[in-house]
């Protein structure tokens, strides 16, 4: 019995291996794989802007207080500019005490307290007057500049539909040289490197560019019917990337 159960275990052994290369069939088509980039630029619709308030003195209740009236300040300069008080916001609060020799607490420097809050801008044409006057109003930091969009979704798909036909280009162009047409996609990968967008400015200072060094195929600038956008803007483009891999069949 034992011999019959061998003999059977040898006999499906080059069965099964016939299967397995019918499951997995060597695709030997000529092909050929290139990369398609696109970016879309297109005008913020709302700008995230973070600051910061910073006050030391040696009594701690001094130190609160000229913060909070700072902060008052602001708050009041802010909604002077037409800005909803839902649209400012408290990040954080802070109050540490701080020494010239934090490790040997030695020579006290006083109560340093710092208060971080948030301000969303939905019209992007004030972003230079409003940064000015909360500035003055006594806010020490400006911590960043975020230009967004409400539709980048939208735009993003837009730029993935840009980078798909740019590398169908490309494909055709490469196969065309070697006397090849190109045929069906074999595959689509999408490749992602760092953030999906990245933004650029004319206003020295602003440059706090997502993505630096890109190269791409296809550039395209999205503008209001009224054309008033140039391609110098104070405030910044939104440049919004998309970087795909395809693979397509290469046929005499």
């Amino acid at each position: 019995m034992k011999k019959l159960v061998i003999i059977l275990a040898l006999i499906m052994i080059p069965r099964w291996s016939v299967m397995a290369d019918e499951k997995y069939p060597c695709d030997d088509r000529p092909k050929i794989t290139v990369n398609g980039e696109a970016v879309v630029n297109v005008r913020p619709d709302k700008i995230v802007i973070s600051l910061g308030i910073e006050t030391w003195e040696a009594d701690i209740t001094l130190a609160k207080r000229e913060n909070n009236d700072i902060l008052k300040k602001a708050i009041a300069v802010i909604k002077a500019c037409g800005i909803p008080e839902s649209d400012i916001q408290t990040d954080y609060l802070s109050i540490e005490p701080r020494y010239k020799d934090d490790y040997r607490k030695d020579t006290f420097l006083g109560y340093f307290v710092r208060n971080a809050f948030v301000v969303t801008l939905k019209e992007p044409d004030k972003v230079e007057e409003l940064v000015t006057k909360i500035l003055a109003s006594g806010v020490n930091y400006l911590q960043g500049i975020d230009f967004q969009t409400t539709e980048f979704k939208k735009y993003r798909e837009q730029a993935r539909e840009l980078a798909l036909k740019a590398a169908k280009e490309k494909a055709e162009k490469m196969a065309a040289v070697l006397g090849q047409t190109v045929g069906s996609p074999v595959q689509i990968n999408e490749a992602y490197s760092g953030s999906p967008w990245w933004y650029y400015s004319s206003w020295s200072g602003w440059g706090f560019g997502r993505s630096q060094g890109m190269s791409q195929n296809v550039i395209q600038d999205v503008r209001p019917a009224s054309g008033e956008i140039s391609d110098t803007i104070a405030l910044g483009k939104i440049s919004i990337r998309a970087n795909v891999m395809v693979t397509f069949e290469m046929k005499k």
